[in-house]
């Protein structure tokens, strides 16, 4: 009989089962990343939602989290970063091998771009409140040749600036569907989502019910407001770029500490026992709560609003 070998044989398969075993690896690390990114981002957010998307149902959170707010493309570009932040996280879990490096990746891919685009929300408001006063002194011009409102309204759309360009024809279109005209100014102004534009609205809503000869006057008076209204916030704008750059080269530091630990291995093995990924955890949390502490403090308080959001049981007349 022969005798048994001394060592076992090694099997065959070694190869595809270490294969296999890395492939679960990553699959489970992507899991992970994936849900702790999705904890994360519904805490915090990538985007600023200015409300329910037209249409939307009563889904899920995940589903809203998933779907995001906006425009089309918005919401397109917020399913591409989710997408792109786990993959970047189980990449980052794979190369080290650290659950916590794969974490801090993850949330780096959405958050890297809100915290560089501090300012820009801002910004934006102030070009579109720059926007209302135009608009308001061509409504004042198209006004004065003796038009109805509506007519008024619908003779702006050829000259309405980019900025609220799609809202007055919005408006323009609901009036022409049949909307009251105090149910489609509110809704207008729901959207432009400034004081700015509510004293627009205001004026104009009140002209619907005593149509007084003096609504140019008043449109007059309110776009030179927005014109000294732009001029304020230019200049706080201003004085808010040190913080601004603050954010952004902390933000710098943060990205290139993580890569050079992705290219560099050593640097991060030390926090490869279960106490150094508590720790990086706890550090990593620190760091992020910072940047968003001082990106919050460089960004103004959002101007409270007083005209009431429309009914949609009262838009048709």
């Amino acid at each position: 009989m022969a005798a048994a070998p001394a060592h076992p044989a090694r099997c065959a398969g070694g190869g595809p089962v270490t294969a296999n075993i890395e492939l679960i690896a990553v699959v489970s690390g992507a899991a992970c990343v994936a849900g702790l990114v999705l904890a994360i981002v519904a805490l915090v957010g990538t985007t600023r939602p200015t409300g329910p998307a037209p249409g939307a149902g009563p889904g899920g959170g995940l589903s809203r989290l998933w779907q995001g707010s906006g425009t089309p493309r918005q919401r397109r570009n917020h399913q591409l970063l989710l997408g792109g932040a786990v993959l970047a996280g189980a990449l980052a879990f794979l190369l080290t091998g650290l659950p916590v490096v794969g974490l801090l990746v993850a949330v780096a891919v959405p958050g890297a771009p809100w915290l560089f685009s501090v300012g820009r929300a801002e910004q934006r408001a102030i070009a579109r409140i720059e926007a209302v006063g135009e608009w308001t002194r061509r409504l004042k011009d198209v006004s004065s040749t003796g038009q109805g409102l509506q007519q008024a309204i619908l003779g702006t759309l050829a000259t309405a600036p980019a900025e609220i360009e799609e809202e007055v024809r919005l408006l323009a279109a609901r009036l022409q569907a049949g909307w009251l005209a105090k149910s489609a100014l509110l809704a207008f102004a729901d959207e432009i989502g400034d004081p700015v534009c509510d004293q627009v609205v205001a004026a104009l809503i009140l002209h619907l019910s005593d149509r007084g000869e003096r609504l140019g006057d008043v449109l007059g008076s309110i776009a030179g407001a927005a014109a000294a209204e732009v001029a304020t916030r230019r200049e706080i704008e201003a004085k808010r770029t040190q913080p601004r750059f603050a954010v952004r080269f902390l933000t710098g530091m943060t990205l290139l500490t993580i890569a050079y630990g992705l290219v560099n291995t050593d640097y991060v093995r030390p926090y490869g026992t279960p106490v150094g990924q508590l720790v990086m955890l706890v550090l990593g949390a620190a760091f992020v709560g910072l940047l968003a502490w001082v990106r919050s403090m460089s960004q103004p308080p959002r101007p409270a609003r007083f005209l009431p959001a429309p009914d949609p049981a009262e838009a048709i007349g």
